[in-house]
């Protein structure tokens, strides 16, 4: 019988944070991904290390 108190063991376990997380990570993996095929499609002047420096200055953005 139940006193009101609270016991987390009872209850399912919820991945819940860990997928948040995760998909949190793999957003951002998007975006960049997505900004560095922007990047040469409006710049494609620009060499490898410009372009990995302007995606890590993105990086630091989000």
């Amino acid at each position: 019988m139940s006193d009101g108190n609270f016991n987390r063991a009872l209850l399912p376990h919820t991945p819940y944070a860990s997928g948040l997380k995760v998909g949190r990570v793999q957003e951002r993996m998007r975006a960049i991904e997505a900004f560095k095929e922007w990047l040469h499609a409006y710049a494609p002047h620009l060499d490898d290390e410009e372009v990995t420096l302007q995606c890590n200055s993105f990086k630091q953005m989000l």
